[in-house]
C-alpha cells in the first residue's frame, strides 16, 4: 500500500503560511451563487414544518392528524402530531440525500469537479419542487421530497468544498459560513411564504410554499453553469497548470500566486500516489482525527435538537396552544433571530476562532434547553395550553437557543469539516460528513414527534445532555484552525495533545510501511 504523507513546509515553516491576494468581486460573486445550495436547504427545512401545520395540507394528506388536532379532548398536547407518515414526508428528503451523497455525489465531485455536482443538484431540486407543488396524493408529495433530497445530496457535497477552496485562507471562515447564512435566508423566505400562503382562500396555499423551492433551485442551476471550477479541483483533474495559474490570479486579484499553486500541485501529487480516498480515510491512522470530526461534528449538530425545532417549530408552537397564524408568525421571528446570529458568525469565526464560538454557543444552548424543558414540564400538561406569559417566555428561550446555534454549531458544522481534509481524502471526507449529518437528521426528523409524545418535556433534557457531551468534545479534542491555509491544516493534529498519540510519528510510520 502506498504511503501518503504531506510535506507541509520544506523548512518546517510557520504554522500558518499566508498567501498573497484579496477578496475579489469575482470570487465573491462566485461564492454567492454557489451558496444558493444552502438557501434551498433552508427553504426545504422550513417549508416542511410550515405546511405540516397548515389545516388545508393536513386535511388533504393527513386527515388522522387533522382530526386529532381539532378534537383536542382526550388527546395529549404532546401527541397531536404523532404520525409516522407525516414524519416520513419530512425525512424522505434526507433519506434520498444520504443515498445520493454516498453513492453518487462523492464520486462525481472528485472526478468531474464541484461545479457539475451543483448543476446536477439544481436540476434535481427543480424536479422535486415541481412534483411537490403539483402533488395530488400523499405518495406524490413524498416523491417530490425525495427528489429534493437527491438535489440536497449533490449540493451539500459540492457547495461547502467549493466555498472553502475558493475563499482566501484568512477569510475562509466568513465565506464558508456563508453557506449557513444562506440556509437561514432560505428558511426565512420559506417562513414568510408559509405565513402568506396560509391565508390564501381555497386551500391551495401549501402548493405555493412547496413549489417556490424552484426559484432558488433555478438560480443555483443557471448560476452553476457559468461558475468557474476551483483551482484545487482543476489540478486534481489534471488540467493545464498555466490555465489554473491564470484562474488563481483572477480569483485572488494578484499575480503572486505561485506559492499557493505549488502547494495545491504538491497536495495533488501526493493524492495521485495514494490509494482510493475512501480506503485511506477509513484505514490509515493518519486520518483518524479527520474521520472522527467528519462523523461526530455533524452528528452532534443534529443532537442539539435544532432541526427538530427547524422542522417542527410551527407544530411545536401549536402544541403549546398557539393558533395556526400565530405559530407561523412566531416562526418568522425565530428565523430572523437565527439569521442575524449567523450573520455575526461570518466575521466572528475568523476573529475569535472556531473553538471559542463552539464553546460559547454550546453553553448558551444548554441553558436554554434546560429552561425550555423546565417550563414545559412544570406548566404544560396533556390538556390545555400555556398561559400567555409562559408562552412568550418559551418563545424567547427558543429564540435565544436559535441565536446560540446560529453563531456557533450551525455555521461551524459546515466550516470545520470542509477545511480539515487533505486533498487526497477531501471528497470522501466531505461525503462522510454529509452522510453522518443525514443519518442523524433522518433519525431526528422521523422520531422527534414520537419522542415528544412519549418523553414529553423530558425530550429537551435529552437534547441538553448531548449538548454537554459535544461541548466537552470540542474543549478536549478540536484544535483551532482559523487562519491556516487549507492545504496546511493537517499539521495541527500532530501538535494536539491527544491526536498526536493517535496518528503517531509520520517518519516512523512511513519507514515501517516502506
Amino acid at each position: 500500500m502506498a504511503v501518503c504523507f504531506a510535506v507541509v513546509s520544506p523548512e518546517g515553516g510557520e504554522d500558518a503560511r499566508q498567501y498573497d491576494g484579496r477578496v475579489t468581486a469575482f470570487v465573491a460573486l462566485s461564492c454567492v451563487t454557489a451558496a444558493m445550495g444552502g438557501a434551498i436547504f433552508g427553504y426545504d427545512i422550513s417549508t416542511a414544518g410550515g405546511v405540516s401545520s397548515m389545516d388545508a395540507f393536513l386535511r388533504e394528506f393527513f386527515p388522522d392528524v387533522y382530526r386529532r388536532m381539532k378534537r383536542a379532548a382526550g388527546v395529549s398536547n404532546y401527541c397531536k402530531f404523532d404520525s409516522q407518515l407525516l414524519t416520513l414526508f419530512t425525512s424522505s428528503l434526507y433519506i434520498t440525500g444520504l443515498l445520493t451523497a454516498v453513492l453518487l455525489a462523492s464520486w462525481l465531485t472528485a472526478r468531474c469537479g464541484r461545479r457539475p455536482s451543483m448543476v446536477f443538484g439544481g436540476v434535481a431540486y427543480l424536479a422535486g419542487a415541481a412534483v411537490s407543488g403539483g402533488a395530488v396524493n400523499v405518495f406524490m408529495a413524498i416523491l417530490g421530497r425525495a427528489l429534493l433530497g437527491v438535489g440536497l445530496g449533490f449540493a451539500n457535497q459540492a457547495v461547502p468544498l467549493y466555498l472553502s477552496e475558493m475563499a482566501p485562507a484568512r477569510y475562509r471562515g466568513m465565506f464558508s459560513n456563508g453557506f449557513q447564512f444562506s440556509l437561514c435566508l432560505g428558511a426565512l423566505l420559506a417562513t414568510v411564504v408559509n405565513y402568506g400562503a396560509e391565508k390564501i382562500t381555497g386551500g391551495w396555499g401549501w402548493r405555493l410554499s412547496l413549489g417556490l423551492a424552484g426559484v432558488p433551485a433555478a438560480l443555483l442551476t443557471v448560476g452553476a453553469i457559468f461558475l468557474p471550477e476551483t483551482p484545487n479541483s482543476l489540478v486534481q483533474q489534471g488540467r493545464d497548470h498555466g490555465k489554473v495559474r491564470a484562474l488563481l490570479q483572477k480569483i485572488r486579484g494578484t499575480d503572486a500566486v505561485d506559492q499557493e499553486l505549488d502547494d495545491i500541485v504538491a497536495a495533488n501529487a501526493m493524492a495521485q500516489q495514494c490509494d482510493n480516498g475512501w480506503r485511506l480515510i477509513l484505514t490509515n491512522r493518519r486520518y483518524r482525527p479527520q474521520l472522527a470530526m467528519a462523523i461526530l461534528i455533524p452528528s452532534f449538530t443534529q443532537l442539539t435538537g435544532i432541526n427538530a425545532i427547524g422542522f417542527y417549530a410551527p407544530v411545536l408552537l401549536r402544541s403549546i396552544g398557539m393558533g395556526e397564524t400565530a405559530s407561523l408568525l412566531s416562526t418568522i421571528v425565530l428565523v430572523v433571530v437565527s439569521s442575524a446570529a449567523t450573520f455575526t458568525s461570518l466575521f466572528a469565526a475568523d476573529l475569535f476562532g472556531r473553538r471559542t464560538l463552539l464553546l460559547a454557543g454550546g453553553a448558551q444552548m444548554l441553558l436554554c434547553e434546560v429552561l425550555i424543558g423546565a417550563i414545559m414540564a412544570a406548566k404544560l400538561g396533556d390538556e390545555g395550553g400555556l398561559s400567555r406569559a409562559y408562552a412568550l417566555a418559551l418563545l424567547l428561550l427558543i429564540g435565544l437557543y436559535s441565536a446560540g446555534f446560529g453563531c456557533s454549531w450551525g455555521p461551524l458544522s459546515w466550516l470545520v469539516p470542509s477545511e480539515i481534509f487533505p486533498l487526497e481524502v477531501r471528497s470522501a471526507g466531505q461525503s462522510i460528513t454529509v452522510a453522518s449529518g443525514f443519518v442523524f437528521t433522518i433519525l431526528v426528523a422521523q422520531y422527534f414527534l414520537a419522542m415528544l409524545c412519549r418523553l414529553k418535556a423530558w425530550l429537551f433534557f435529552f437534547f441538553a445532555g448531548w449538548i454537554v457531551a459535544m461541548t466537552a468534545f470540542v474543549y478536549l479534542f478540536l484544535p483551532e484552525t482559523k487562519g491556516l491555509p487549507i492545504e496546511h491544516i493537517d499539521k495541527v493534529w500532530a501538535e494536539h495533545w491527544f491526536w498526536k498519540k493517535v496518528i503517531g510519528d509520520r517518519e516512523d510510520e512511513a519507514s515501517a510501511k516502506l
